[in-house]
């Protein structure tokens, strides 16, 4: 019967901790921690250490600084990730990515330039200190 249908989301909503939803339009810098999906349309600069998800109503033209970004919607700015940037099926960007690790899947519309940087290994603390030698 229909009203048993099961729905399935189109995004793990579990985890989030902010949600642009459709209808929904936003201009400035935006700062977040946790996970933020975005299906509106955002204009501006997005900053976080977290993961930014751009779903596929999601239209986004804004300079993008984050841990990890997943575009399944439009980006039209530069996405730079500390960990990685996934584009999904239906994504369209126009822009540079820089990233560890870029996932480009089939069907995605990608216009711009693409750097893998290297993660960055653990610093070794080295000891500097002068010992005086006995004569």
């Amino acid at each position: 019967m229909w009203w048993k249908r099961k729905r399935e989301p189109s995004a793990p909503r579990g985890n989030l901790t902010a949600f642009i939803d459709e209808g929904s339009e936003i201009e400035g810098k935006y700062a977040f921690s946790g996970t933020l999906m975005l299906n509106g349309k955002f204009k501006g600069e997005i900053t976080s250490t977290d993961t930014l998800i751009v779903g596929e109503r999601g239209v986004v033209n804004a300079s993008v600084r984050v841990g990890t970004a997943i575009i399944d919607g439009e980006l039209v700015g530069n996405v730079k990730a500390t960990e990685r940037i996934e584009l999904k099926g239906k994504a369209r960007v126009f822009g540079d990515l820089e990233a560890p690790v870029i996932v480009v899947e089939e069907g995605v519309l990608f216009e711009g330039h693409c750097l893998m940087t290297k993660t960055r290994p653990a610093e070794t603390t080295r000891d500097f200190s002068v010992v005086p030698l006995k004569r």
